[in-house]
């Protein structure tokens, strides 16, 4: 779990370069096809799963979550969509639900506001809601609030990597995600976030003095950007050095968008992270 050895000091590059280092759409080049081919899936999970769709957790308009279940009292899986916080919702990502509800795992799919409209400490502070009142209405839902697992995508994986912490929630599968927010504000990327020092400092697990004492996996893509792998490599190793229970792999092949197959597939590597991660202990 060393930085890649590809991976540039990004404070060694010009903007340029930082912006081209983090956009994972320029960088895969039939990303808007691996996309748009998210959709038909997704439409037709949700068609077989309508009974609790858009649940309110909040009072903004994407404080909603979308419930999938695979049967009653299994373990639920909590998935937040990335988009780099500023972009896509949850129902582009209910696809992904396929493959942890072919092993008897219910999948809630998180939604958020997105930047510039709230600030980012904001959008952690609405996950952390969704997680209170997903816990409070999982029994009378058939769920166990004592048997979630959270995780995410990209800007998703930070956010999980931001609820580890919750109170219900007893582990995490980090995918493909940033954990230093440092490199982000000096990218095209912070027009909408308007990132400050207090506000990396207080969200980049990364740079927190230790972490949180309960299981994570954290996977990349080895097709993936450089300073997004070492992202990954660096906060596993981060989690290592503080005798943090953590799990680090990169799927080979697999670029920023078709990781995601190895969740939406029953066979796939990430849907086995999620059962490994959801065994009793």
């Amino acid at each position: 779990m060393s930085t890649p050895a590809d991976a540039p000091d990004w404070r060694t590059l010009t903007r340029e370069q930082l912006d081209q280092g983090l956009n994972n759409s320029l960088a895969v080049a039939d990303s808007a096809a691996i996309i748009a081919g998210w959709d038909p899936p997704s439409v037709a999970l949700r068609a077989r799963h309508p009974q609790y769709l858009d649940l309110r957790y909040g009072p903004r308009e994407r404080n909603r979550i979308d419930l999938l279940q695979a049967g009653r009292g299994g373990p639920t899986l909590v998935f937040i969509h990335g988009g780099y916080w500023q972009a896509r919702a949850k129902e582009d990502f209910t696809f992904c639900a396929a493959g942890p509800l072919a092993h008897g795992i219910d999948v809630a799919l998180i939604g958020y506001t997105l930047a510039p409209d709230v600030r980012l400490g904001q959008i952690v502070e609405e996950i952390h809601a969704g997680l209170d009142h997903l816990a409070r209405e999982l029994p009378a839902l058939g769920g166990d609030p004592q048997r979630i697992i959270v995780s995410g995508w990209s800007a998703g994986a930070h956010l999980s990597a931001m609820a580890l912490g919750h109170p219900h929630v007893r582990a995490a599968l980090l995918i493909s995600g940033v954990y230093d927010l440092e490199p982000i504000r000096h990218s095209y990327l912070n027009a909408k976030l308007d990132l400050d020092d207090a506000t990396i400092r207080a969200n980049s697990p990364l740079l927190q003095a230790g972490g949180i004492d309960k299981p994570a996996a954290i996977v990349v893509g080895s097709a993936e950007l450089p300073l997004l792998r070492a992202q990954s490599a660096n906060f596993a190793a981060h989690r290592a050095r503080h005798g943090l229970p953590v799990v680090y792999e990169e799927i080979p092949g697999a670029n920023h968008f078709s990781i995601l197959e190895q969740l939406a597939s029953p066979a796939g590597r990430l849907t086995a992270l999620v059962r490994d991660l959801a065994r009793p202990a």
